[in-house]
């Protein structure tokens, strides 16, 4: 997503010193915590967790790291697809309260290991949701929620579709502990590097009874993947699943599958993931964006997967740049020092798109408009040219990727200047603009400091290419809503682009 700085209203002063105060506050009360005392009646009950990596195979062993001032507390994993189906229940466990160190959002919070769990072999690929309930005083509860992904033990062996889920953005998001690639550290309204080893802040995975962070909506499993994936198993579809890590550290799979799923907002990426994933498509497999703002910012992995730097609008002081390593700079991918913009792998780019029903253009109509009816994509749907996909569905909202086109006879056609590759097809469109401050830090960062070669107006721009493999995008991240909604279209659309590039 696009800088807080530039958006979100520029948020006033005390606005930022009053986030800062709240996240201040909530470390000097974890720092001065200790076991519990059977004699001690803490003011209010809390339970947190986190699990020691992202995604595990069967017989790989978890690793649950745990803190709370309740004396016991009971522990759920369930498995969450078009059911929620519980896989194991823990009771009578013993509850020890661990500190917040100050740098928990850049280092983790360095916790014991509370409890370790073996992976199961009958435990399928999925994402699974943990959750810890503590009872105190006079029958108050308290919930604390984590989660981790299962990769399929034969990869590609029982479905060609792998889903990877956007776990760069969520930590992205994630403040808990104070700071964010949004707000925080020595910038008041960014940090440059966050931790995965640190509990989600409330919000992010679902919608426990606290207090949410104030960045869920723009991250998280429950806002995008959950209602995709349920959606998909009711459907009938078998998919993989595997965390946006995993394209960096275990590229070996993709080679088993012949369609990877992007979903939501998959606004982080790192080189080796990108390369990975375009090496895929150039061998002849396949990829689905269902997402929006995809591949913005490059991002660097730390601590063997762990961590992530990012240094976005401040990237003069990357390491990287001070070295020269551009190829690695950790700024937008279409920044004209990295000479690489997205386009090349998803077709678009939010630089060349904007926010749709949403800050620059909140009344949007949420739908798109047919141009090339006859393609593949709208089989069965019996669009004509110009007709509306999505009216009164809010399908599109939020952040969306573009490209630059003209029109000729009627019909988009892209320019190729911003890196869209030379057999983009245009399928549909729908307006998006960049907020004022986007505008000018893009033509900054694409064409030089003081320029204004920018837009504000842009699109939504939903097509296809192919080099070797197809790529197919819809250029926004409110697809989910469509299936939500189980709208026929866009049934009819989603089953045309996974049945087509899944075998």
């Amino acid at each position: 997503m696009s800088d807080r700085v530039k958006s979100e209203a520029k948020l006033a002063r005390r606005d930022v010193l009053k986030v800062a105060a709240g996240a201040a506050s909530g470390i000097l009360a974890h720092s001065a915590a200790r076991t519990v005392a059977d004699d001690e009646k803490p003011e209010e009950l809390m339970i947190d967790v986190y699990t020691d990596r992202l995604s595990y195979q069967p017989g790989e062993q978890i690793g649950l790291h745990v803190s709370t001032n309740a004396r016991k507390y009971s522990l759920e994993i369930a498995r969450v697809g078009a059911d929620r189906e519980v896989v194991m229940r823990k009771s009578e466990l013993p509850g020890v309260r661990c500190s917040v160190p100050p740098d928990a959002s850049t280092h983790g919070c360095r916790w014991p290991t509370a409890l370790t769990i073996d992976v199961p072999g009958g435990w399928r690929t999925g994402y699974y949701n943990v959750v810890l309930r503590a009872v105190g005083a006079e029958g108050k509860t308290a919930v604390g929620e984590g989660f981790f992904v299962v990769r399929s033990a034969r990869p590609g062996q029982d479905t060609k579709i792998l889903l990877q889920l956007s776990t760069n953005t969520y930590n992205a998001y994630n403040d808990f502990g104070g700071t964010s690639l949004y707000v925080g550290g020595e910038r008041p309204l960014q940090g440059d590097r966050v931790s995965f080893a640190r509990p989600m802040s409330p919000g992010f995975l679902s919608r426990p009874d606290r207090e949410l962070s104030r960045w869920h909506p723009y991250a998280g499993w429950h806002r995008w993947e959950r209602p995709f994936v349920e959606w998909l198993e009711h459907a009938g579809y078998k998919i993989d699943y595997a965390v946006n890590s995993d394209l960096e550290f275990h590229p070996e799979i993709l080679k088993e599958y012949r369609l990877v799923l992007s979903v939501g907002h998959d606004e982080y990426w790192s080189k080796p993931m990108r390369d990975h994933l375009e090496k895929f498509i150039t061998d002849g497999g396949n990829v689905a964006f269902f997402s929006g703002n995809v591949a913005y910012w490059q991002v660097r992995s730390e601590d063997d997967g762990r961590a992530l730097v990012c240094y976005k609008f401040n990237y003069e002081d990357d390491p990287h740049f001070k070295g020269g390593d551009l190829a690695t700079l950790s700024s937008l991918w279409s920044h004209r020092l990295i000479q690489r913009p997205e386009n090349q792998l998803t077709g678009v780019s939010f630089c060349y798109g904007g926010y749709h029903r949403f800050r620059s253009a909140p009344k949007g109509a949420g739908a798109y408009t047919v141009y090339r009816p006859d393609h593949w994509v709208f089989a069965g749907t019996e669009f004509k040219w110009g007709d509306i996909l999505g009216e009164n569905l809010d399908l599109v909202g939020y952040e969306c990727d573009g490209c630059e086109y003209g029109f000729r006879d009627g019909l988009p056609y892209p320019t190729h200047a911003d890196g869209t590759p030379e057999n983009f097809e245009i399928l549909a469109l729908c307006p998006a603009s960049l907020w004022p401050g986007d505008v000018e830090f893009h033509s900054n960062a694409l064409y030089g400091e003081g320029t204004t070669r920018r837009r504000q107006r842009g699109a939504a721009v939903m097509g296809t290419y192919t080099r070797g493999g197809t790529v197919f995008t819809t250029g926004c991240t409110e697809w989910s809503v469509g299936l939500e909604a189980i709208d026929p279209t866009v049934e009819r659309i989603t089953r045309n682009v996974l049945d087509r590039l899944s075998t």
